[in-house]
Formats: structure tokens, sequence, C-alpha cells
């Protein structure tokens, strides 16, 4: 007799909270500033040398595609939830994880946010345990979504290390 398989990246009764969709346009922002700067040499090199040398324009611009179609995705992917005992963080489309981070393991939590996450009003809120390897990162929440996140989980952590 075999037992069903469950989904360990669907956990029962959890409600997942996916991250703010500025999260897309800010990460396509900086893919395409990366590329643009190849794409523009490539262009320039092929307009000057021309045949083949056109080739390299192309992979960029295939890159720069394979980007816009990946990066919505991705972002989509990310989720987290916050559990009575722990919080779980999923991310990824073809190489998924999930990160389980107890609360009373928790040491600190960090709310960074660059200028162009600033410009969308997002930030990213980050968890650090004993262990580095285990360390999780939420990116792309609301502001004032990433302060609440912060404070929840610094209060949670507090009280379970309390405990121990």
């Amino acid at each position: 007799m075999s037992l069903p398989q469950q989904d360990p990246f669907e956990p029962d009764g959890v409600t997942w909270s996916r991250v703010s969709d500025q999260l897309i346009k800010a990460r396509l922002i900086v893919t395409t500033i990366w590329l643009g700067i190849p794409l523009v040499a490539g262009v320039a090199l092929g307009v000057i040398f021309g045949g083949w040398v056109w080739s390299a324009a192309i992979v960029v611009v295939l890159l720069l595609a394979w980007a816009i179609w990946l990066i919505p995705r991705q972002v989509r992917a990310v989720g987290y939830a916050e559990r009575e005992e722990d919080l779980l963080v999923r991310k990824g489309v073809m190489f998924r994880s999930l990160v389980v981070v107890p609360y009373g393991r928790m040491q600190f939590t960090d709310v960074s946010s660059g200028p162009l996450a600033r410009s969308f009003g997002i930030a990213e809120v980050k968890l650090h345990t004993a262990s580095a390897s285990t360390d999780a990162t939420i990116p792309g929440l609301p502001s004032a979504e990433a302060a609440r996140v912060k404070d929840r989980l610094t209060s949670l952590g507090e009280s379970r290390l309390a405990g121990l």
C-alpha cells in the first residue's frame, strides 16, 4: 500500500502571500541596463565590421527576450507564509526552493531598499539565523509590508528565543 505523494513545496493548510509586482519592473530595468550596454556595443561592432559580428548583437537580443519572459515568472513564484512556529519562503520556477525558518532560530532581521526599489515603493526583508545556509530573503515587499513583517518576525523571534 503506497501513501499519496504530497508536493514538498505546497504544505497543507498554508496560505502564501505574494510579493509586489513592482519587483518585476525593477528587475526588468536592471536587466535591460545590463544587457543594453553589450547590445549597443554589438550593434556598433556590427555596423563597423559587418558580417558575422552581428551575431553578438543577436545573442544579446535573444538573452533580453528570454529575461523579459522569465523575470515575471520568477517573481510570481516568490511567496512567503507566516505560520505559528515558523516562516516559510519559497521561490523558483525550474529550480524551486522552500526555506523554513523557525522563529526561535532567528537572530535578527534586516530591511533594505536601494534607490530603484525605493522608487517603486518596495523593500527586501532578510532573516538571519545562526546558520548562514538557512538565511531567508523576501524581496519585493511593499515598504509598509516590509516594515510590518520585520517587526512581527523580530517580536516572534524574541518571544520564541526567550522560551528556549
